[in-house]
Parts: C-alpha cells; structure tokens; sequence
C-alpha cells in the first residue's frame, strides 16, 4: 500500500500517512490498514469510511499530534470508540464533557429505576395522541422518596380512574433533586430529535397537598 493514503469519511476528503493511520496497532483504525486493506474505495479510489467526516479531522489530528480534541466532545468520544483508539478513549473520558455525563450524569440515572424504559413510554405515549394536533402531552409523576410515593398514590389512583396515562419516576437512593431528574427527561427526550417543555400539573381530584410538588406536564411540540 502507498505510503500517502487517499480517503473519503462520510463525503468528507482527507489525506495522511498509512504510518500516521496505524499509529495504534491494536485500534481498528489501524486494523483496517494492516495487510490486505479491508476497505472498499470510491469512485476515485479513495478508502472509504462509512461514518461522519466533519469530526475524523480530530481523530487525525490526535494521531498526527497527540492534540486532544476541546470542541465537539462527545461527538468526537463516539468516533474515538469507534476507531477504537484507546489512549484519546482515556484521554477524553477524562474531559469534564465526558466525566461529567459517565461518571456524575449517568451512575445518577442507573439509580432510577426504569429510567430508560420510561423515556421510551413517555414518546410512545405522546406520539399516539399527536393525531391532528399540534402538541401532545405527558403527565409525569417524580417522587424522590418512598414517603413522596406513598402521598402520591391516590392521585395516581384517581388519574387512572379518569384513563389518564401517568409516567412514574422514582423514588431513587441519590444526591439529584426533582429538578436534576426533570432535567435528564428533558435532555434526554431532546436528544432523541424531540422538541418538548415542561411545566407543573396543577389539579385538584385525588390531591391532598400540592400536586406541583410531583406532577408535571411534558408538552410535544409537532409542528
């Protein structure tokens, strides 16, 4: 193989060194230029990487320079494993961006208990009633303690009563507050290309106390 390597990433054009590529030897990068190459080549006969071009510019440039990457972080990390390069892996799992969302952000929600399968629930549920409108909503209750779960029972009781669909949070054994937790539904739901705000759900059946306290309303935006 040419010493000067020719490729095309995602339609994004880049040129380097076959040394420079295989710096790693046990990254997948490398790999896919050891031996026989195992990529196929474009129209130019340029190798082609099927995957997103405007962020390969800081994977070569970590290879060519050692310099770790400060913008688009977390979409650099998912390239880093990726190409499997393990030195930049550590090196950005060590950046607040990353440390932040493995390490503070997620060993939070791992402590939720069906957090992911409630996000899943919560756009199952607005999708279904998005029929002819412009927004749908969710009602959420978030209770962060067995107590805040045993007051809000017959709210949930008389929601259920009236076929109102309730998403249930908690309770959790965590430092994060109610606020925290709204935030990652929020972020979370957004994340997935979903454009939605909440706001407290004021009612009055059921509730013996302030029903803002644990319910919220998640609005869908559609259009």
């Amino acid at each position: 193989m040419s010493p000067i390597v020719e490729l095309n990433v995602g339609g994004e054009m880049y040129t380097t060194t076959l040394s420079t590529l295989k710096k790693h030897p046990g990254s997948k990068l490398a790999e896919m230029f050891t031996g026989q190459p195992k990529l196929r080549t474009d129209s130019e006969g340029r190798f082609f990487i099927d995957r997103p071009g405007t962020y390969f510019k800081y994977i070569l440039e970590y290879l060519r320079s050692n310099q770790v990457p400060t913008q688009c972080i977390q979409d650099v990390y998912k390239e880093a494993l990726f190409y499997d390069i393990e030195p930049l892996i550590k090196q950005l799992e060590d950046s607040p961006q990353i440390f932040g969302e493995l390490v503070a952000r997620r060993q939070f929600l791992a402590r939720v208990p069906n957090y992911s399968e409630n996000i899943e629930l919560m756009i199952r549920i607005a999708r279904a009633e998005a029929v002819a409108s412009r927004q749908s909503s969710v009602i959420v209750c978030v209770v962060r303690t067995e107590e805040d779960a045993a007051r809000c029972q017959d709210a949930l009781n008389s929601l259920d009563t009236d076929k109102k669909s309730v998403v249930k949070f908690g309770p959790w054994k965590a430092v994060p507050s109610i606020s925290d937790l709204l935030d990652c539904i929020q972020m979370d739901v957004e994340a997935k290309g979903y454009k939605i705000s909440f706001q407290p759900h004021v009612a009055e059946k059921g509730f013996r106390f302030k029903s803002h306290d644990f319910f919220y309303k998640f609005l869908f935006t559609w259009w």
